[in-house]
């Protein structure tokens, strides 16, 4: 009802459980919305949403609503595709290539230009597991119990079969070594077991209102600001990613960074302090 009470279908139905999740994490009421917007931080999609980039609601934006979330950047009323530039395929194809590796195809590519992020994701992943569409579906979900047999099939004709032995105690790093048969032969591979907290990192926490910290639980994939910047209100400090949402933190008014609390690719709790103006 906020957004205008819009058909909730992909992709706005995210873009209003972005939202949700939002005001439920920092205990905002729609009232406070209107009452506290001007120092609100909000996701990167909600902004995306009112800013035009999904494209326009019959009878546009709620205009107060809007001025909120959008602050000093100007919205277009216009379609999304007119504030993108065109690709030149041949050459972006070739850069692609460069980037990643000669075996990535154009629908590759095509999936790059739409989702950048989520393609890179996939690449890394692919790259550090390999094809794991390969395994049977109850094994690429469930783990196996001991002395369980499964026939992965790689190619026609070639198959492996793996049988899974037992998992030793964790070391002091929380690794453990995994013990298997493949085809006949005993294989270990070490694997840090993610469940065990070896040492949790505590991180200062948001003091004053000179100290901007982050506004969910998630991980802080970049710092744009360094100590001794001068910055503008409304001018993005950093980025914090929290199950697929993004959410850009903005400076509250103008200032002078003092300091830098911590780095971009760290693992940050709610009100954990990553800058302090002076």
């Amino acid at each position: 009802h906020l957004f205008g009470d819009i058909v909730k279908v992909t992709p706005s139905s995210k873009v209003v459980g972005d939202m949700a999740l939002f005001m439920t994490t920092n205990q905002l009421t729609p009232e406070e919305i209107f009452k506290k917007g001007d120092t609100l931080s909000f996701p990167d999609s909600v902004k995306q949403l009112f800013r035009g980039d999904l494209g326009q609601t019959h009878g546009g934006w709620p205009a107060a609503l809007q001025k909120i979330i959008l602050k000093d950047t100007p919205p277009y009323t216009d379609k999304p595709n007119a504030h993108i530039a065109p690709v030149d395929f041949e050459r972006e194809l070739v850069a692609f290539k460069n980037q990643y590796d000669e075996n990535v195809s154009e629908e590759d590519f095509l999936s790059y230009k739409m989702y950048p992020k989520v393609f890179d994701e996939f690449y890394k992943f692919k790259k550090f597991f390999g094809d794991v569409w390969v395994l049977p579906t109850t094994a690429f979900y469930y783990p196996l119990n001991a002395n369980e047999e499964i026939i992965i099939t790689l190619d026609r004709g070639k198959n492996l079969l793996v049988r899974f032995l037992y998992i030793s105690e964790p070391n002091d790093e929380g690794v453990r070594d995994v013990f298997f048969k493949i085809n006949g032969q005993t294989r270990s591979v070490a694997v840090k077991d993610a469940s065990i907290q070896v040492k949790k990192e505590l991180h200062y926490k948001v003091q004053s209102e000179k100290e901007i910290g982050a506004t969910l639980q998630g991980k802080l994939i970049a710092v744009l600001v360094n100590e001794g910047d001068e910055v503008k209100k409304n001018q993005p400090l950093f980025t914090v990613e929290a199950m697929k949402m993004e959410s850009t933190i903005t400076a509250p008014h103008q200032g002078i960074i003092n300091k830098v609390y911590l780095k971009s690719g760290v693992l940050v709790e709610q009100d954990d302090c990553v800058v302090a103006f002076e």
